[in-house]
């Protein structure tokens, strides 16, 4: 892949993982071609595709990578045990810590070793790991579903993007946060400077950029849309869309995104093991997970797969594409509910009703049970006095909410938020306030609104543990 192009303060550019996907041109073509057409394709024939896609995908993994061969000596099975994608419950689950130890037992033997390339994630988890992708293709096919999704909100390459996804851009003593890329099209602005001070000067630069679409995380949209909210700035009237991803997407930010930019606010969700990838259509907000990309079950916590709309497991997910590295029923450590289809916009894709999160954005009561950050009501004018807030959990039944306050905040904005979020969290959970001067980052640009410090057990029969994670963790 080629490595050239402009850096963004020692992160790869936009313009540069661009270019370095134009030697596989042929493969985003080839990807997006067939996602035009197998989107409007029937339940068989989407069904027949992929067991054709897992039966290559197995075959390739048993002859070439030692890690699979082991695998299905150990549960005395071969590729052809494997009829259809519920007999993949025969093999084992890839686990994180697998991943770990086996990475060079998972590269496969009939590649060339120019042809990977060596990525890792965040550690959002608290297990940062390591694995790798072939070598510009990976990147290739990604680009041709992100452009298939946002092809649902009328995305085209030529539009003009603002992009707000944690790049440090610029500095104080210069006063410019922002970068031009992709021939001038986005314009990538740091989120790491956006300060009551310098907003202004964020708004002014977009509202005279003029772009179609607003691409960030979750967390960095809604800093600019609270300040937009508190200020009475109007919508910046040529956006059409904001693309919201890499983070949870929470109900109220989704609310507070759509009224201050006055568009539709359209999420996806995926990681960077590329395992899985869903994402929402024109007429809904259920996620619309792609066959074509892998095979996703959901696993409940007694390690079965979940049954009927409304149940939540976690995301096992095997990638159907990345043969240099295959992934087969990976860990996603990633929770969802299942929703039940098809939908009205036509495509007979398997559907979420909403992604909860990862399994450490839970709160784990004094019970032990596990509570979603998506039921905590933020939505509501006891925040309106706050600047900043942080959950944090170092203890079963008890949950710190850190704060930083406005000027204007009061000991009955605090007798409010503590009624407000402890009517959310319930009987089981204690709230703690505490003010703190500033809430940090993470080193990626995301800002966390909850850090789980606890180990998290979502399965009763394989235990899911998340070593303790600190609020300035890269994620």
């Amino acid at each position: 892949m080629i490595r050239q192009g402009e850096k963004v303060y020692g992160r790869e550019s936009f313009t540069a993982k661009a270019i370095g996907i134009l030697p596989s041109y042929n493969v985003y073509q080839k990807t997006y071609s067939l996602l035009q057409q197998s989107q409007r394709w029937s339940r068989e024939e989407l069904a027949a595709y992929q067991m054709q896609a897992l039966s290559r995908l197995l075959d390739h993994a048993y002859e070439n990578v030692p890690y699979y061969r082991r695998v299905f000596r150990d549960q005395g099975l071969v590729p052809g045990d494997v009829q259809t994608p519920g007999d993949l419950n025969r093999l084992p689950f890839l686990t994180r810590d697998d991943l770990q130890k086996n990475l060079p037992d998972l590269k496969a033997r009939n590649y060339p070793e120019s042809a990977f390339e060596y990525v890792t994630t965040g550690g959002s988890t608290g297990i940062p790991v390591g694995f790798y992708y072939e070598r510009g293709a990976s990147r290739a096919r990604e680009w041709a579903f992100m452009k298939t999704q946002w092809d649902r909100v009328g995305y085209r390459f030529t539009d003009r993007c603002v992009v707000l996804r944690g790049y440090v851009v610029g500095s104080q003593k210069t006063g410019t946060y922002w970068k031009r890329a992709l021939l001038g099209r986005w314009l990538i602005m740091s989120s790491h400077h956006m300060t009551e001070e310098t907003m202004p000067a964020y708004i002014d630069r977009i509202r005279r950029f003029k772009p179609r679409f607003i691409q960030g995380y979750p967390s960095t949209a809604a800093i600019l849309a609270r300040y937009m909210e508190e200020h009475d700035i109007e919508p910046f009237p040529t956006v059409k869309a904001v693309l919201c991803g890499s983070e949870n997407l929470y109900p109220w930010q989704r609310d507070l995104i759509r009224e201050a930019f006055g568009c539709r606010v359209f999420s996806w969700y995926g990681n960077s093991e590329q395992t899985v990838l869903a994402g929402e259509c024109e007429e809904s907000t259920r996620y619309h997970v792609f066959p074509e990309y892998g095979i996703v079950e959901l696993i409940g916590r007694d390690g079965r797969p979940v049954e009927g709309p409304g149940a939540m497991g976690e995301v096992i997910a095997t990638n159907l594409t990345n043969f240099v590295c295959p992934l087969i029923r990976y860990r996603t450590m990633d929770l969802a509910i299942s929703a039940e289809g098809p939908c009205t916009c036509g495509r007979n894709y398997p559907l979420f009703e909403r992604v909860e999160g990862r399994v450490q954005d839970f709160i784990v009561t004094g019970k032990g049970d596990l509570l979603s950050g998506i039921t905590m009501n933020i939505d509501t004018k006891a925040f309106d006095n706050v600047k900043q807030f942080q959950f944090y959990q170092e203890k079963p039944g008890e949950v710190v909410l850190n704060i930083v306050r406005k000027r204007t905040f009061s000991e009955r904005d605090a007798e409010h938020l503590y009624r407000e979020v402890s009517r959310s969290c319930g009987d089981d959970v204690i709230i703690v306030l505490r003010y703190v001067d500033d809430i940090p980052l993470t080193a990626r640009g995301k800002y966390r609104y909850f850090v789980q410090n606890l180990p998290v057990h979502f399965s009763e029969r394989e235990v899911v543990t998340v070593e303790h994670v600190s609020s300035d963790v890269s994620a």
